[in-house]
């Protein structure tokens, strides 16, 4: 399975069966509104605080994709999960009241490729019949935790992101019709030496082209075997950046085929800034959107590299730099190999 140095080749190819999506209203209000099962009105989702409602998104979103499965929970061996709040608490309630063998995975919002990898790193082993695999966030819950809460209304930099509100969750078998995890790329840690919370797509970006650049390399491919490179959240600025360095690199990789969940989820005359972010955001974009391309026949190969900011409330008090990961699945219509 091991392919190269930093990935794997699933010649089982684990099947992507279903996928759930849950958005806030600002999501709704995005570029891809029908990428969500379930779009809510309220970011409170009746809830008393925004991290249980961060739980109950999470919790639709697995509910979601066992329904379109017509899978019973029962059935399924593993959930592989995480957010970005404090001790993934969030994940780890929604996974409590869903009495499935879980495994916490954090990799900041690089988690849903992280997860998504594991997956089917497990499946190929048959080393289960059925693993969900999700990630989720909420724009309050994190603002509160890494920034200043909502209400204080502080002021933000061009450069600074948009946490998105949702959850989004896959769930993967052994056999099925949809489409196919062909390999992984794990990432390494990589740290420019940035500071700064409010950038971090200028952080992520060097993350993000480690990762590109060591799964062509152990896959012994070009960048256009791929329809579509799909970042996680660079938003535009890490994208800029990280275009730049690929072509540095000489990776040729055309700029039209280089796209970012960040800023394909929201509009350009939503007060985004620099793009969306969170550990939703790869999520949700992947699976509602180009997962669904996919199944259509609109997209034939595409590569997901989440990219993470691994910074915390305490490393940024202290003034540490920002360690970044990404990293990369490659999805393909049934019927692609590599």
């Amino acid at each position: 399975m091991l392919q190269g140095h930093q990935s794997w080749i699933f010649t089982n190819r684990p099947t992507i069966l279903s996928t759930g999506t849950v958005g806030g209203p600002f999501e709704a209000k995005g570029k891809i509104p029908e990428a969500f099962d379930i779009l809510h009105e309220d970011m409170w989702l009746e809830q008393d605080s925004w991290e249980k409602a961060q739980q109950k998104m999470l919790e639709e979103s697995l509910q979601t994709t066992l329904k379109k499965g017509r899978i019973e929970k029962e059935q399924v061996e593993f959930l592989i999960a995480g957010d970005l709040i404090n001790q993934m608490t969030p994940t780890t309630f929604a996974a409590s009241t869903s009495s499935i063998p879980f495994l916490g995975a954090f990799s900041a919002c690089a988690t849903s490729m992280e997860s998504l990898a594991l997956a089917a790193s497990i499946i190929n082993a048959k080393g289960a019949n059925y693993i969900l695999c999700a990630a989720s966030s909420h724009n309050a819950a994190t603002e509160k935790q890494f920034r200043y809460p909502t209400e204080y209304g502080g002021q933000k930099p061009p450069t600074s992101q948009w946490t998105v509100t949702g959850a989004g969750s896959a769930l993967l078998g052994q056999n099925g019709d949809g489409p196919v995890i062909t390999a992984a790329t794990i990432g390494k840690v990589a740290d420019m030496g940035m500071t700064d919370p409010f950038n971090m797509g200028g952080a992520m970006a060097i993350a993000a082209v480690d990762t590109i650049e060591a799964h062509f390399r152990d896959m012994q491919i070009e960048p256009s075997y791929y329809d579509l490179i799909i970042t996680g959240d660079l938003g535009h600025i890490g994208r800029e950046v990280s275009l730049d360095l690929l072509h540095e690199r000489n990776i040729p990789i055309e700029a039209e085929k280089y796209v970012d969940c960040g800023i394909a989820i929201y509009r350009e005359d939503q007060p985004v800034l620099a793009g969306g972010s969170g550990a939703a955001c790869s999520a949700i974009v992947t699976y509602g959107h180009f997962v669904q391309e996919l199944i259509k026949g609109n997209l034939n190969r595409i590569l997901v590299v989440a990219t993470g900011s691994l910074h915390s409330t305490l490393s940024v008090q202290q003034n540490d730099s920002i360690p970044c990961i990404a990293h990369a699945v490659s999805i393909e219509a049934r019927g692609g190999n590599l």
